[in-house]
C-alpha cells in the first residue's frame, strides 16, 4: 500500500499559490469560509502540495488521493451506494460502497475509516488493500487506494445526504446492468473489471 509522506517540518505549499487579495482577507477577518484542502502527491505518494477542493475539480488535475472501501458479503454479494441526484458529479447513479478524498493532513487510513464512518456508520472492520492506482476524468486526476471488507454481520446506515440508499447486490445482479451507461457510474464499472478477480477470492 501506498503512504503518504508529508513534509517533515511546516506545511506543503499552496497549490496554485495564495493571491494577494485572498492573503489580505484573511489577515484582515474578512475570508470566506476555507475550502477544504487536499495534499497533492506524486505517484509514489509524496506530498508535494496542497490545493482547494475547488481547484482540484477545476480541469487543472493535480493529482489527489482518495480513498474506496468494497463492502462484500459471505454470500458473495456487493455492497453498493445509491448516489443522491443532486451530485455534482455522476448524479443518481450506483457507485462503490465507500469513496471519498483524503483530507491534508491525513493517512490514507485515516480518511478510509473517517469516510466509512460519514458515510455508512462503518467503522468496525478490517480493510484490506486491493490496489492503488492513478484514475483520470475530465476534471479531475486521483491517486486511487482500493480496499475491501468482506463479512455477514456488518451494520450499515447510509447518511441519506450524500447517499439516498444503499445495498447488496449479487454478481450476476451486477452483470446484467454493466454497460447500461445508466445504472453505475463509469468509475466504478472501470474498477470493478479490474478487482472483481481479486474481491471474490477475499470470499
Amino acid at each position: 500500500m501506498i503512504e503518504l509522506v508529508y513534509p517533515t517540518e511546516g506545511y506543503a505549499p499552496q497549490i496554485p499559490p495564495m493571491n494577494v487579495e485572498d492573503r489580505m482577507a484573511i489577515i484582515q477577518g474578512r475570508a470566506k469560509k476555507a475550502e477544504e484542502m487536499f495534499p497533492i502527491v506524486e505517484p509514489t505518494g509524496e506530498v508535494v502540495g496542497m490545493s482547494a477542493r475547488s481547484y482540484c475539480h477545476s480541469g487543472a488535475k493535480p493529482l489527489h488521493p482518495v480513498v474506496h472501501l468494497h463492502i462484500i458479503d459471505r454470500m458473495g454479494r456487493l455492497y453498493l451506494q445509491h448516489r443522491s441526484p443532486l451530485k455534482d458529479i455522476q448524479p443518481d447513479k450506483w457507485d462503490t460502497a465507500v469513496g471519498g478524498h483524503v483530507s491534508y493532513g491525513e493517512t490514507i487510513t485515516e480518511a478510509l475509516f473517517r469516510e466509512s464512518s460519514e458515510e455508512l456508520g462503518f467503522s468496525e472492520y478490517n480493510p484490506v488493500h486491493i490496489c492503488t492506482y492513478v484514475f483520470e476524468s475530465a476534471i479531475e486526476k486521483e491517486l486511487v487506494s482500493v480496499f475491501a471488507a468482506v463479512g455477514s454481520t456488518f451494520r450499515l446506515t447510509p447518511d441519506g445526504d450524500e447517499i439516498v440508499e444503499g445495498r447488496f447486490w449479487s454478481e450476476e445482479e451486477i452483470d446484467a446492468h454493466l454497460g447500461d451507461g445508466k445504472t453505475f457510474t463509469p468509475n466504478f464499472e472501470s474498477e470493478f473489471a479490474t478487482i472483481r478477480k481479486q474481491l471474490y477470492a477475499l470470499l
